[in-house]
């Protein structure tokens, strides 16, 4: 009997163990993401479908109450919209007011990091005042540029013999070819208030660099020029890579910083300025929401095109 026991014990299979302890970590894991989840349902998922709901119905506010999931769905809102004057200029507002403010705010940064780079008497204070035009509240910078560029009263038509209206003249003549004014006031001012994002992020690379490879290169001969181009700037393309697409969607959706300075006046008006107006001037939520919906099909394209290029791995 004794013998029977013991063989039933010994050709038992083995308690699966591991699975069980697989199968808790994975309870665990979702119980300490499920409050994120949660936030990100609440906050992010539910409002793009209520928006997307919204942009296929005729809905207005005065009769937004009646906009509902089994509503009447149709493209007539983004068939109106394309068509509407000013969306197709406003649509290449926003490029061209994302790609060079983008690209100002990069290179700006670069140049900053570059030259706050090695130590000297008082770079920390100098490090910390870069960052001011990007922790300053946006209401209060848009009146410092709004009364630094007055035609009448502002400090920089003063050294100027003629007064130009930086944020109310849509076309001015410099060098004998015209430049559309206010929209190249907006880019300058977006390069200003976000170069410090992207100095923080170059800077921080830099810092991490080996010194030992700047070092070679010095003993070898390379001039500055070398050294930037075959030491320095292979080791910042990935953070210069990531740097433009976050300073590129944070730039493609921006409102504030067009909307304080010129309202979307004088050839400024972007996307996100239209979304505003449809909305509030109009009371056309399903035409808003359309625009922003276009607005975001737009922005995901350009990331897809990121990710083909730069969301590989580490260049060689």
């Amino acid at each position: 009997m004794t013998a029977d026991l013991d063989e039933r014990r010994r050709t038992r299979a083995p308690v699966p163990r591991g699975r069980t302890l697989r199968e808790q970590e994975g309870r665990a894991g979702l119980a300490l993401i499920s409050p994120t989840l949660i936030i990100t349902l609440v906050v992010v998922v539910l409002p793009l479908a209520w928006a997307i709901m919204l942009a296929f119905q005729d809905v207005r506010l005065i009769n937004i109450r009646r906009a509902g999931v089994f509503g009447h769905y149709t493209l007539e809102n983004f068939s109106y919209v394309m068509s509407e004057p000013g969306f197709w200029s406003a649509l290449v507002n926003t490029l061209v007011y994302t790609v060079a403010g983008t690209a100002l705010s990069i290179v700006i940064g670069l140049v900053t990091a570059l030259a706050l780079r090695d130590r000297f008497r008082g770079r920390t204070l100098v490090r910390a005042s870069i960052l001011i035009p990007y922790v300053a509240p946006v209401v209060a910078v848009t009146f410092l540029w709004e009364t630094m560029l007055n035609p009448q009263y502002g400090i920089v038509n003063t050294w100027l013999d003629q007064p130009i209206a930086f944020l109310s003249q849509a076309k001015g003549t410099f060098l004998g070819v015209e430049v559309p004014v206010a929209l190249l006031t907006v880019i300058a001012f977006e390069a200003w208030r976000y170069f410090p994002f992207a100095f923080l992020f170059i800077l921080a690379r830099l810092q991490a660099l080996p010194a030992e490879l700047d070092e070679a290169a010095v003993v070898d001969g390379a001039t500055p020029t070398q050294r930037f181009r075959y030491v320095i700037m292979p080791q910042l393309w990935r953070i210069i890579a990531l740097l433009s697409v976050l300073r590129f969607v944070f730039t493609f959706t921006k409102f504030d910083d067009v909307y304080l300075l010129t309202g979307g006046g004088a050839g400024t008006e972007v996307i996100s300025v239209r979304v505003y107006e449809f909305l509030t001037a109009r009371d056309d939520i399903g035409a808003s929401a359309a625009q922003a919906i276009v607005l975001a099909v737009v922005l995901v394209g350009f990331l897809i095109v990121y990710l083909r290029f730069f969301g590989g791995g580490e260049r060689d």
